[in-house]
């Protein structure tokens, strides 16, 4: 998940709750508004009823016509009971049922005075009043239909509420955190297109002391540095590798004419002529080192041209057979390879050279009967080529660190070589966006695939 997600969602998540929490407080305040103002209610319907029996003087055939005409008053769906100083039902406002009371609730009005069940449904509501000298017993029960419906209305709409401004919470929050970190997505192109060949590019920096600027005028001191470093580690292996590409070659001329006489003994001979061998190598290597400090992947697409890799592994073959003419090839194109293919491939073909050059020096090192047998299979979106020898195979615990630096396995004791035949190759294969992979299909045989994209 994205910076810019996660401050949105976090931003988005923290609000919410926030509101919430903010709304709950409402509704619960409301429930509690809503009990109480209903509760005043019941005792000013009590004061009413209250100040009635009071002025009444003929109460039991006054109270039918005075309840009828105010009883939706105050409260709704209201029920009245009025008891004598005996706890005697003396009146009721209920006439289709039969009337039921808790006498319970009686008892506890002698001690409270005045008796408020809230819980209950209906809600009761149930004192004790001393009129003209009597204790009468007033129970009313009524049902808060107003302010039950009001409270749903209001809980319908806090929900509402809630939805609507997390929708536009989590909108904002990821609108807003995008225009405050596009500077940063902005830093992040320009990053990732620096790269070994662009070292000197430099980011442009606003003028401002927020955070993203200091970072942007850190990484171009960084870049600074690392061009520094980078340009002196390429200029020395340029200078050396170009260096010592002189003495070597005077070797390589001198060698070839002391083979040349005939004065040499038979050990003499064969000494100067591994040396020669030597001296080849070693040319290999410091041209190979030389060709790489040209180029990185970027630069070196600009190059690329149409390359026939047939063409590539013959002239990689022929430059091998001259230091090892016993070497032989088998040649084959796979019968799964339409009559159409091309066998082209974009790439620089002298890099390739190399690739192919350290394979085929492998395959006359290491096999058994110096026979190289290439497969070329080329399909619509790739194109491999397949180096076969017979010989000592890599273990399993050496292939995973094969094509590091320096890596020779057991099978290369008393064998000269530098190591890093398969790492070059591997490093130009990479800069084609192709890949080497090495596998043992059977006992005593080596097999290395190179795989281009195309």
């Amino acid at each position: 998940m994205s910076l810019k997600r996660k401050i949105a969602l976090t931003l988005s998540i923290s609000f919410s709750l926030l509101f919430g929490i903010v709304l709950i407080i409402i509704y619960v305040s409301f429930n509690d508004f809503r009990k109480e103002e209903f509760k005043e209610r019941f005792v000013r319907r009590l004061d009413f009823t209250t100040n009635f029996i009071s002025k009444s003087k003929n109460f039991e055939n006054e109270a039918p016509i005075f309840f009828n005409e105010n009883s939706d008053n105050v409260l709704l769906n209201e029920t009245i009971l009025i008891f004598n100083a005996k706890k005697e039902l003396i009146y009721s406002t209920i006439k289709d049922r039969k009337v039921t009371w808790d006498k319970a609730l009686l008892k506890d009005v002698d001690q409270k005075k005045a008796v408020h069940q809230e819980n209950t449904y209906p809600e009761v509501y149930a004192a004790l009043k001393n009129i003209n000298g009597e204790n009468y017993y007033i129970l009313t029960s009524a049902y808060d239909t107003n302010g039950q419906s009001k409270l749903d209305y209001l809980k319908y709409l806090l929900i509402t509420a809630f939805i609507t401004c997390t929708l536009l919470i989590g909108f904002f929050s990821y609108y807003f955190m995008g225009k405050f970190l596009q500077p940063l997505e902005d830093l992040n192109k320009e990053i990732s297109e620096v790269t070994a060949h662009k070292l000197t590019t430099q980011i442009q920096v606003e003028q401002s002391n927020d955070e993203i600027s200091i970072l942007a005028q850190s990484f171009n001191t960084m870049i600074v540095r690392l061009n520094d470093v980078f340009q002196s580690q390429k200029d020395f292996t340029a200078s050396a590798s170009h260096e010592i590409r002189t003495p070597i070659t005077r070797m390589a001329f001198q060698l070839e004419n002391l083979i040349k006489l005939e004065q040499h003994s038979t050990e003499t001979l064969s000494a100067l002529r591994q040396m020669l061998k030597d001296v080849y190598q070693l040319s290999d290597l410091t041209n190979s080192l030389l060709l790489l400090t040209k180029f990185d992947k970027e630069n070196i697409q600009t190059i690329y041209e149409e390359v026939r890799i047939d063409e590539v592994i013959f002239e990689s073959f022929e430059r091998v057979q001259n230091s090892f003419p016993n070497l032989t090839m088998d040649f084959l194109i796979s019968e799964s390879t339409s009559d159409q293919a091309f066998l082209t491939i974009k790439g620089v073909q002298s890099l390739l050279n190399i690739v192919f050059i350290n394979l085929f020096k492998n395959a006359a090192v290491y096999s058994d009967d110096s026979e190289a047998k290439v497969l070329i299979t080329e399909t619509e979106s790739q194109l491999s080529v397949d180096v076969i020898s017979a010989g000592n195979t890599i273990s399993l615990e050496e292939q995973p660190k094969l094509f590091d630096a320096f890596m020779r396995g057991n099978n290369s004791q008393n064998i000269t070589g530098s190591g890093l035949g398969l790492r070059i190759a591997k490093r130009i294969l990479e800069y084609h966006n192709a890949k080497i992979k090495y596998h043992s299909p059977t006992e005593n045989t080596n097999k290395f695939t190179v795989t281009f994209n195309k």
